[in-house]
């Protein structure tokens, strides 16, 4: 009987567990790590984690206007949307590494 796996399920069953061990251990070392961006030619600073969870927020008081609030909350928004970015580009890239010639389909892992 043909056997469309090559009749080797089980060491590609192994090389799927050691895949997802290693990716596990990558990404608990990925949360450690972290992103630091600024937006506004630097007046306001984010330092996130691979968790996506602010670390800091520096605001340079230059960039405190009580008549322009609104260009301060811009700003905040503009930095901690790039270092979301950044997050998942350094997630996405990492991962690749691990998956690089498995053509499995996007967004698998």
């Amino acid at each position: 009987m043909f056997n469309p796996m090559g009749g080797n399920m089980a060491g590609m069953m192994k090389k799927v567990q050691k895949l997802q061990q290693e990716m596990a251990q990558m990404q608990n070392e990925l949360k450690k790590k972290t992103v630091d961006v600024s937006s506004g030619g630097g007046v306001v600073k984010v330092i996130m984690n691979g968790e996506k969870q602010v670390v800091s927020l520096t605001i340079d008081p230059s960039a405190v206007d009580p008549e322009d609030v609104e260009m301060l909350q811009d700003l905040i928004s503009a930095a901690i949307n790039e270092a979301v970015k950044k997050v998942d580009e350094m997630m996405s890239s990492e991962m690749g590494k691990l998956t690089n010639g498995l053509n499995l389909p996007p967004g698998m892992f």
